[in-house]
């Protein structure tokens, strides 16, 4: 006889009744955010919220606001100092080369001149930039010392007012012409070795009119505007 084998049933759950679990899940996950969602749309359309926004933005603005003042206030400080140092500038005097050897001194005597020397040379290489001692108007630009003679080469005077003028001779270039407003610093001309010049050099004057014959020692001058030689 065969034996029989009682039916016994499957431990494992149904593939529906896992599907059924999932979706359970899923509708309970759904409606719980559902839930949140709505809370919180609730939520932010609520007085206390939207207080709450308008009084974050408006610290915000504050502070964008704050920053921008800051940085007005900057600029403005700086093109005050800008401006301040462009006045000090021309209201300054300068050397009229950055880089030399004194040679010949104001006063000095000799068979090299026919009068004592009126000026201060400055021995400088050929074409050393050369620059306006102080801000003011070119009287004379050109060959023949600008009109004081063939012995000053290529030569520039400025006027400076208060009787005051500046003499630059011996140049191998000229950058500026009768007229034109200069200001302290500013290039006028290159050094050179033209007219009565036993070297490379710059011919200095400080002057109380345009025309030779009315200089004084440009040293002491320029020791009396703070600036040393």
């Amino acid at each position: 006889m065969s034996k029989r084998v009682p039916f016994q049933h499957s431990r494992r759950p149904s593939l529906s009744r896992v599907r059924g679990a999932v979706v359970a899940a899923g509708l309970g996950t759904t409606m719980a955010l559902g839930a949140s969602a709505a809370f919180a749309a609730g939520t932010m359309g609520s007085p206390e919220v939207a207080n709450l926004i308008d009084g974050t933005a408006a610290h915000s603005v504050a502070k964008q606001a704050a920053v921008q003042g800051k940085a007005a206030k900057a600029a403005e400080a700086e093109r005050v100092a800008v401006v301040e140092a462009a006045a000090k500038k021309a209201a300054s005097w300068e050397k009229p080369v950055s880089h030399y050897e004194l040679s010949a001194s104001f006063g000095n005597d000799g068979s090299r001149w026919a009068h004592k020397h009126s000026g201060q040379d400055f021995a400088v290489p050929v074409g050393t930039k050369v620059t306006a001692t102080h801000s003011g108007v070119v009287v004379k630009a050109g060959p023949n010392g600008g009109g004081d003679g063939p012995a000053y080469g290529n030569a520039v005077v400025i006027k400076h007012g208060n009787g005051t003028y500046s003499q630059y001779a011996h140049l191998s270039q000229i950058d500026v012409y009768a007229g034109q407003k200069v200001t302290t610093g500013e290039r006028i001309a290159l050094s050179g070795n033209t007219g009565n010049s036993s070297g490379p050099h710059l011919h200095f004057e400080i002057r109380h009119t345009a025309d030779y014959g009315s200089a004084v020692n440009p040293v002491s001058f320029l020791h009396q505007k703070g600036v040393g030689v």
